[in-house]
């Protein structure tokens, strides 16, 4: 569906979520990115990291649907291990707008994960190996996480106060749109996908307040853009 595999790109990637993170991102790569192309409504870039290392990145993207077409292609492409990097809502009432949270699963509530399980389970999860990794790179950096379940949805205008207590009970720590089709596409195709999440928004006191131009918020970002663009690659 995208086109012929590019033959600069390597068997890691990393998908971004925003548009502000991946510009951020392509600030960092020495000079310009080696490598541009399109993907579908997204760009996949491979610069020069860290280092002297190669990063690729693929974004920006919104929602489970184009999450899991841009993973297919990438995974046509030979890519055998995916980062997601992306932005979340807290729903619990430990978690705060700037936190990172790195999740050990999370609950299917959207449309395109049932297409890749057997129906059985309520929640995808990722590699465990490669979470572990992002735990251990966090960890050694000083920077404080969050691990536990998300729940992804479609529907963003239907984060009623029922879905948010619900889910707050199954132990979901933040909500977002595209962490349960990514695991359970990498499951299904049997790829490393892993994840880290950093709070934008609350919904834990059952009303919406929104942190995008908080200063942690953005500090969070930048210092996970960071590590990606030292040992990512």
């Amino acid at each position: 569906m995208a086109g012929n595999r590019p033959s600069w790109l390597g068997s890691t990637c990393v998908m971004v979520a925003t548009q502000p993170d991946m510009d951020y991102l392509c600030g960092l790569v020495k000079e310009s990115p080696c490598h541009f192309r399109k993907i579908l409504l997204s760009r996949l870039l491979c610069g020069q990291g860290h280092g002297g290392t190669i990063l690729s990145m693929a974004g920006p993207f919104i929602g489970a649907p184009f999450a899991a077409i841009l993973l297919e292609s990438l995974i046509a492409w030979n890519v055998r291990e995916i980062l997601f990097f992306g932005w979340c809502g807290a729903i619990s009432k430990e978690v705060h707008i700037g936190d990172i949270i790195v999740p050990d699963r999370s609950f299917m509530d959207d449309g395109t994960s049932r297409g890749y399980t057997d129906g059985t389970r309520d929640a995808a999860v990722p590699a465990a190996g490669l979470q572990s990794r992002v735990k251990t790179l966090l960890v050694n950096h000083n920077l404080a996480f969050h691990e536990g379940p998300v729940w992804s949805t479609d529907a963003i205008f239907r984060e009623t106060p029922e879905k948010v207590m619900g889910f707050r009970k199954k132990g979901a720590l933040a909500v977002d749109m595209e962490a349960a089709a990514v695991f359970s596409v990498g499951n299904f195709r049997n790829v490393d996908v892993g994840c880290i999440l950093v709070v934008s928004d609350e919904m834990k006191d059952l009303k919406w307040r929104p942190g995008f131009t908080h200063k942690a918020f953005k500090k969070q970002r930048q210092q996970i853009a960071d590590l990606i663009f030292q040992y990512w690659a």
